[in-house]
């Protein structure tokens, strides 16, 4: 049972799904002078829905000592941060021009996950 569809039928009256595109991180090949530069899978298009951080989510991002404007998404399927165990991470959601960094899964389910994500500034 996929708790989020059934939650996400009454929220998305009033916070409405918004369409990204994910880039899921598939590992590093050797770029120029052999600097390791991230490899993604191709753009795939995806609903998800922007949520505000809970009182819990600020204090941990407090605890994690990093700086920027955060949010939560809610979502079908697993996405990560870097883990290095599982050999995953880095995955991001490009959302109107905005690209976003999965920072945590706060929860990760079979079916959905909420996640922690920080927006990435272009340099």
């Amino acid at each position: 049972m996929n708790l989020r569809n059934i939650a996400n039928a009454a929220t998305h009256c009033v916070n409405p799904n918004i369409t990204a595109l994910v880039r899921r991180y598939m590992g590093e090949a050797m770029g120029p002078g052999r600097k390791p530069m991230p490899e993604y899978a191709p753009d795939e298009s995806i609903t998800i829905q922007f949520q505000p951080l809970t009182k819990g989510d600020l204090q941990h991002v407090d605890g994690l000592n990093i700086q920027g404007l955060f949010k939560s998404i809610h979502v079908n399927g697993s996405f990560y941060s870097v883990n290095r165990e599982m050999q995953k991470g880095g995955d991001l959601f490009i959302v109107d021009g905005k690209t976003w960094l999965v920072i945590e899964p706060l929860e990760l389910w079979p079916d959905w996950s909420r996640l922690l994500v920080c927006l990435q500034v272009d340099t």
